[in-house]
């Protein structure tokens, strides 16, 4: 299991690494200050193509889920601020345990997720199969599990292939904290592409 590397920033304190699991919520920190506001968390989602229902429910259902568990200690705030520092408090129950509890990732974890699960083909999800693991990973009595359930579900949403299948590498890169600066740059140049053509 790998851990997170450190650094020394330029005043001589080292600094640590930020962990897959921080690396995953950091696109939607916007003005990359530590901490992420409801606004911000919906400006990530229409980044990433979503619509404005789809990223107005899901900024405020993350924020308000999210927000006191990133915050131990601390008063709640009407602002439902998340902490990408504390991210790793707000792991919910019902997850596949690809991130430890330090928001490290687990690679023994994922591959045994796809071996399970991916039985039409081994590199991808269909619908049926992401229903079954998010079934299999249900722990009883966890009524947040929601959240893992919901996230499974808008990532298949937003990055199924055109014979809806979710793709491993897809899968790998959420988890690695890439895949939402990809699906920014594809949305972009989409755009772009579209505005300079006749």
């Amino acid at each position: 299991m790998a851990s997170s590397s450190s650094n020394i920033d330029e005043e001589g304190i080292e600094k640590q690494e930020p962990t897959p699991l921080e690396k995953h919520v950091m696109f939607f920190d916007i003005n990359k200050d530590g901490v992420i506001y409801p606004w911000e968390t919906y400006k990530g989602f229409r980044k990433i193509g979503s619509g404005v229902l789809l990223s107005t429910v899901a900024s405020i259902f993350i924020n308000i889920s999210l927000s006191g568990k990133t915050r131990p200690g601390k008063w709640p705030s009407p602002l439902f601020p998340i902490e990408v520092k504390n991210i790793k408090f707000a792991k919910h129950g019902s997850d596949s345990d690809i991130y430890d509890t330090e928001g490290r990732f687990v690679p023994e974890k994922f591959e045994e997720l796809f071996k399970k699960h991916a039985r039409t083909n081994g590199n991808a999800l269909t619908a049926g199969e992401l229903d079954e693991l998010l079934k299999a990973n249900k722990q009883p009595k966890d009524f947040a599990g929601i959240a893992a359930k919901s996230e499974w579900k808008v990532l298949y949403l937003l990055c199924k292939d055109e014979h809806g299948l979710l793709p491993k590498d897809t899968v790998r890169s959420v988890y690695d904290g890439s895949l939402f600066e990809l699906m920014a740059k594809a949305k972009k140049s989409k755009k772009h592409g579209d505005k300079s053509s006749p």
